[in-house]
């Protein structure tokens, strides 16, 4: 498909979300606002993360899809209220591309690497910011993100502009620390210390991700799948005995616990 062919496929993307939201549209589609459709944004976004994990192209084309519909909605929501269209968007996205990447389309020297390019685009951003707003270089990480892709996020860009440890060995002594404070707070009885001294180590161990680069969302995301999948194994197991949790003991469904996790071994080994 070359490029005047997605014009006109996006050109006819948008006639259609204006007939669904038109007089002769559809009863629900006319009914939304940008406030309604946050759950429905909200939920195409994890569907598209789940379609990248599954690596599956054709589902990954269809969510993808999907995404670009909530846009277009609210664009056209926007459009009908006079603030601005899809055009706008598009217009202003481009010109923020361009704009963070003057060293492709202003002749500036490239950076040398990549901590460089993220360090200067932290910098553009901040100085992007309209009078009255906050220019600070962490930039606005939205708090409806999950806390630990948050933090991730926020450690990041602080390390991008040098507030950071040098090598990993810091960190470890860093968690120790943390740990340290956080078995202190939880003898003193006091739920709020011991709550803020939780958040300190589970930053600092947000920080060891980063270092190893890994991703801690995905990581404890993963964590939880394999939980979800070994603890449905001790159920059907014990469905197979007929027999419900209270009656059996912990020491047996730990060794439920041990099959389950040499299943999926043995399931990783064969596949």
């Amino acid at each position: 498909m070359n490029q005047n062919d997605i014009e006109q496929k996006f050109g006819e993307l948008l006639k259609v979300m204006a007939q669904l939201r038109s007089e002769t549209g559809c009863p629900w589609d006319k009914e939304q606002t940008h406030a309604s459709l946050k759950p429905c944004l909200l939920e195409e976004t994890y569907e598209l993360l789940d379609a990248l994990d599954d690596g599956d192209p054709k589902k990954l084309r269809e969510e993808l899809g999907d995404v670009l519909l909530q846009v277009v909605f609210h664009a056209q929501i926007a459009t009908e209220e006079s603030r601005f269209t899809a055009g706008d968007v598009i217009s202003n996205l481009t010109d923020k591309l361009v704009r963070r990447h003057p060293y492709v389309f202003a002749g500036e020297p490239i950076p040398e690497d990549t901590a460089a390019v993220l360090k200067q685009r932290l910098q553009i951003k901040a100085s992007e910011k309209k009078a009255g707003e906050s220019k600070s270089a962490l930039g606005n990480v939205p708090r409806a993100m999950p806390a630990l892709a948050r933090a991730q996020s926020i450690a990041r860009r602080a390390s991008h502009l040098g507030f950071d440890w040098p090598k990993i060995e810091p960190v470890w002594n860093k968690i120790a620390e943390e740990m340290n404070e956080l078995k202190f707070a939880a003898s003193s009885g006091d739920k709020t210390r011991t709550g803020e001294e939780l958040g300190d180590l589970l930053f600092s161990i947000v920080n060891l991700a980063r270092f190893l680069d890994v991703e801690a969302e995905q990581a404890l995301a993963g964590t939880i799948d394999r939980f979800t999948r070994r603890f449905h194994y001790i159920e059907t197991k014990l469905t197979e005995a007929d027999r419900s949790f209270e009656q059996s003991t912990l020491e047996e469904m730990d060794k439920l616990w041990e099959e389950a996790k040499q299943h999926e071994a043995h399931e990783k080994l064969t596949s």
